[in-house]
């Protein structure tokens, strides 16, 4: 039987999810993981760049860890950890951090974009790469499933990975990143890109009546027959040739349309929402910990060789 190679990917724990993360980066995970040896890390200390706010951190970090198994991950098919439990990822980026350039992390894209928006240009947020590379490599990672935004962050993980390997002798294989393709943007209810930053999403586990809420105020144009927005967003729930008849058959009934969504994303959501709502703290932080110590174990047996390398094992 061939070995499986072994994909790591990062949660973010930022608070509630809309359908444009369920259909960007949840649903592309739950189609993919299970033909890897796949890491699931919730990545607590990189939120620590933004977040001053240990309750709703904690919370977060709760609510990640339901939404991912709600949407269908079995945690018994994939390792799922908190950063913070595996104190190695610390350990390996400040290596990282000693090997790389200022002007090097300079060039970073998401540094220069949230310095541009207003954030406070603090030193954790200035090393985010090396931290993002010492989590990837730390477990001899072969696949990450980044958007097209995030390629340049598997670039700083690769060159992690030359210049150790140039300075100490070869022990990191470089990663591959998997762009996940064929979503594109999806829009939120005023027709922008759907992001929490713009007030304009669906949310992802929202109530009946939240999701009602939601459709009903997504801007329509009312000189077209067909509302775009609508049409766009339902797209994602139901097969194009259905669609075409339904919008076809009611045209410039932009009610009847919005109702048709609200049925077609409940039927999505609904079961989803009822998983959610059955998984307690105590069954998060169960998973954690099995989670923590699986990827404790192999962290520690990588830093071991890495610490061998550099001349710190005496």
């Amino acid at each position: 039987m061939a070995h499986k190679q072994r994909l790591l990917t990062g949660l973010q724990p930022s608070g509630t999810l809309h359908i444009g993360n369920y259909f960007g980066a949840l649903k592309p995970f739950v189609d993919l993981y299970t033909e890897y040896e796949s890491y699931l890390m919730v990545v607590d200390y990189h939120a620590l760049t933004t977040m001053r706010d240990p309750e709703a951190l904690r919370a977060a970090i709760f609510n990640i860890v339901r939404d991912y198994i709600a949407v269908g991950v079995d945690p018994s098919r994939v390792v799922l950890f908190k950063q913070s439990d595996v104190p190695q990822h610390t350990e390996l980026a400040w290596i990282f951090e000693c090997l790389v350039t200022v002007p090097f992390l300079m060039q970073a894209h998401a540094y220069k974009d949230k310095v541009a928006k207003g954030l406070e240009a603090n030193a954790g947020l200035f090393n985010y790469p090396m931290l993002m590379a010492a989590d990837i490599l730390l477990y001899d990672t072969d696949i990450v499933p980044v958007g097209e935004d995030q390629r340049q962050h598997i670039e700083y993980a690769r060159e992690a990975a030359s210049k150790f390997n140039n300075a100490f002798g070869e022990i990191f294989t470089p990663p591959t990143e998997k762009i996940f393709e064929g979503v594109g943007v999806v829009p939120g209810i005023d027709g922008k890109k759907m992001s929490k930053s713009y007030g304009n999403t669906i949310p992802l586990f929202g109530t009946r009546e939240e999701i009602t809420k939601a459709v009903m105020g997504i801007v329509t144009d009312s000189t077209g027959g067909r509302p775009e927005t609508v049409y766009a967003i339902h797209a994602l729930f139901r097969d194009a040739q259905e669609l075409d008849v339904l919008y076809e058959n009611n045209t410039n009934n932009y009610k009847a349309l919005k109702e048709a969504l609200i049925e077609d994303i409940e039927a999505v959501v609904a079961p989803m929402r009822e998983v959610r709502n059955s998984i307690s703290d105590d069954d998060v932080r169960t998973i954690l910990a099995n989670g923590a110590a699986t990827a404790g174990e192999r962290a520690a047996e990588k830093m071991q060789e890495v610490k061998a390398r550099i001349g710190v094992t005496v």
